[in-house]
C-alpha cells in the first residue's frame, strides 16, 4: 500500500498555480527525486505535501496509517539558520517535538532517539558544540539527525546538498542512500539530475510537462532526455 498518494494536484500561492496536474504515489522503501527547471514549483510541492501550504486543487492521501507527525523534513537552510546559537544536541532533540508536541522537558526515550540519530549521522562528538561553529556539511548532518527524530517512515529533503563542496556532497548522498537501504522512504527535491538518476528509484519531473515513473522510464522519456541534455548530462 502506498504511504503517500497525490492525485491531480495543483500548487502555488494565493490561487496562482506554479505547478499543475501532478499525480504520483510513494511506497515503503521508495526513493523519489523531484526534479525540474528553476521556478517549476518543486519546493512549493514539498511544502504542500507537508501541510505547510494548502493545495489549490487535488488530493494528498496518506496511507498505511501514516500520520503527519511521522514525516521528517529537512528544508533549505537560510543564512540566519546557519548562525543559530544552540548546541548540536539541543537542535537534534528539538526534532522529537514534531512527533510528540511541545513540552518543556525531554523524556528518556526521546533523549535515546536523539543519541541514536547523532550516532547514525556521525556527529556524536559534536553534541556539545555550538551549531554555528560547524562546517556546512556538519550542519546538514545535524539537521538530518533532527529530521530523523521526527520521522517514522518518510523523510522529505529539499535541496540537501545545496552549497556544499563535491566531497561533502558525495558523502551526504551516500548517507541518504544508506538510510533508504535501511528502509526509510525518501522524497528529495534536487537540482542535481546526475545524482537523481544515480540514487533514485523513481523520478517526478515538474514543469510544463509532468512526468512520474521509475528512473529507467524517466531516462527513456522525452522529458528526461530533454532535461538531461539541458543540464549537461547524458541522454
Amino acid at each position: 500500500m502506498a504511504l503517500l498518494t497525490v492525485k491531480n494536484l495543483s500548487v502555488g500561492y494565493e490561487s496562482q498555480a506554479v505547478a499543475e496536474n501532478i499525480s504520483f504515489s510513494v511506497g515503503e522503501g521508495d526513493y523519489l527525486c523531484i526534479v525540474g527547471e528553476n521556478g517549476s514549483g518543486k519546493s512549493t510541492l514539498m511544502k504542500t505535501i507537508l501541510g505547510l501550504m494548502p493545495p489549490i486543487k487535488g488530493d494528498i492521501e496518506r496511507g498505511d496509517g501514516l500520520r503527519q507527525n511521522e514525516i521528517g523534513y529537512l528544508p533549505q537552510q537560510t543564512e540566519v539558520q546557519k548562525d543559530f546559537p544552540a548546541s548540536v544536541k539541543e537542535i537534534v532533540l528539538s526534532g522529537c517535538q514534531a512527533r510528540s508536541g511541545f513540552h518543556p522537558f525531554y523524556s528518556k526515550a526521546e533523549k535515546a532517539i536523539a543519541k541514536t540519530n547523532m550516532e547514525r549521522m556521525g556527529i556524536s562528538d559534536f553534541a556539545k558544540r555550538c551549531y554555528r561553529e560547524l562546517s556546512g556539511g556538519q550542519q546538514q548532518r545535524v539537521l538530518l539527525a533532527r529530521a530523523l527524530c521526527a520521522s517514522e517512515k518518510i523523510l522529505l529533503l529539499d535541496e540537501p546538498v545545496s552549497g556544499l563542496d563535491p566531497k561533502v556532497t558525495q558523502d551526504l548522498y551516500q548517507l541518504i542512500q544508506k538510510l533508504n537501504e535501511e528502509g526509510l522512504t525518501i522524497i528529495m527535491v534536487s537540482h542535481d539530475i546526475a545524482a537523481a538518476v544515480k540514487y533514485a528509484s523513481h523520478i517526478l519531473h515538474v514543469g510544463h510537462h509532468v512526468f512520474y515513473g521509475t528512473k529507467d522510464e524517466y531516462l527513456e522519456s522525452a522529458a528526461g532526455k530533454a532535461f538531461l541534455l539541458q543540464e549537461g548530462g547524458e541522454a
